[in-house]
């Protein structure tokens, strides 16, 4: 993000109007090396090829928000892979991180991770370190420290079902698995900004929460997320595109000020439920529209959606949940001239 955007990003936060209404996309892996014309593993192993998507994207559309900016990421297995998963790499499809946590037994032998030796997490880090001259160049620094969240976590070394199911089963043990998760995060959210001055965002990115009710998000889920929010920094972004009503009520205690969702609810009941004290980054649908639709459709879609706000207050205009696979130039085009054309 520029300088300028930064300040966009902030005044909104802060509740200021802003003419016309801000655009701002959630890129990475799923999106940019397709529309790039490169494969996964091209992005993934090829800074060259990072860097110059990530660059082609800015160039392409200079007006909007790309959040986080320059995400240093190996898709699902950028976390976990610090824990000792194996990691699936397919040559031109998501990658995955296979489980290692089969038992209570396994939790308790659970070693912390160092972020700056272990995993894939040197490789993000030292990617930025090489690219950080060409990025700044563009007019654009590294603003976020990011990471999936604790929950996400959880669920990809035990399993989803497993880790939902012993949370009921044996609490004291997930209590266990999250307070390491969670001291691991900090330190690997920490070490970003150490790494990087311009920092002064935190983004988390975990979906889990949308299978919890407000009982078991209270105990296993909130008091570690109010940890890692804790972390001094501007703006405390969290992205969960699964059901967010039991979540919603709880952004502001949390310490969240920006929140990208799903496509499920509308930003008039966010705005209730979150008693408007939260920006949200939304909410067209991303697959079927977004990427789908053709261009008359989306920007069709997109101005039905913008005449349905009752307030435009604390509002980035989005998809619900990042920029799915298959999205053109075309259709982002139409998506911005929407929004531009929009009157509150």
């Amino acid at each position: 993000m520029t300088d300028q955007q930064w300040n966009i990003l902030v005044s909104v936060i802060q509740g200021e109007r802003v003419t016309p209404l801000p655009v701002g996309f959630i890129i990475d892996s799923p999106w940019l090396p397709n529309w790039y014309g490169r494969t996964f593993i091209d992005y993934f192993t090829n800074d060259h090829v990072w860097l110059s998507a990530n660059l082609k994207a800015i160039e392409t559309f200079p007006e909007v928000l790309f959040l986080p900016g320059f995400w240093s990421e190996y898709g699902m297995c950028t976390e976990p892979s610090a824990f000792g998963v194996r990691c699936h790499f397919p040559k031109n499809e998501f990658p995955y991180p296979y489980k290692n946590i089969d038992s209570a037994e396994d939790i308790e032998a659970l070693v912390v991770p160092d972020p700056r030796t272990d995993g894939l997490l040197p490789f993000v880090i030292n990617r930025l370190k090489l690219a950080q001259s060409t990025i700044e160049a563009s007019g654009h620094k590294i603003r976020f420290a990011v990471a999936r969240g604790p929950l996400n976590i959880a669920s990809y070394l035990m399993g989803t079902t497993e880790f939902l199911t012993m949370m009921m089963m044996t609490p004291e043990k997930i209590h266990m698995l999250m307070q390491k998760i969670t001291v691991f995060l900090k330190q690997w959210l920490q070490y970003q900004i150490e790494a990087f001055p311009t920092i002064d965002g935190v983004f988390l990115l975990d979906d889990i929460i949308g299978f919890m009710g407000e009982a078991e998000f209270r105990e296993f889920g909130l008091p570690y997320f109010k940890e890692l929010y804790s972390i001094p920094v501007t703006v405390k972004f969290l992205h969960n595109d699964a059901p967010c009503r039991v979540c919603a009520p709880l952004l502001p205690e949390m310490g969240v000020n920006l929140f990208n969702m799903g496509f499920d609810i509308t930003l008039n009941e966010l705005k209730e439920l979150t008693r408007n004290k939260v920006t949200l980054v939304g909410n067209l649908p991303p697959r079927d529209v977004l990427a789908a639709a053709s261009p008359e459709s989306v920007y069709q879609a997109t101005q039905t959606m913008l005449k349905e706000l009752r307030d435009s207050t604390h509002l980035i205009i989005s998809c619900g949940g990042g920029m799915p696979p298959g999205v053109t130039t075309e259709n982002i085009r139409a998506f911005i001239k929407a929004v531009n054309e929009y009157i509150p």
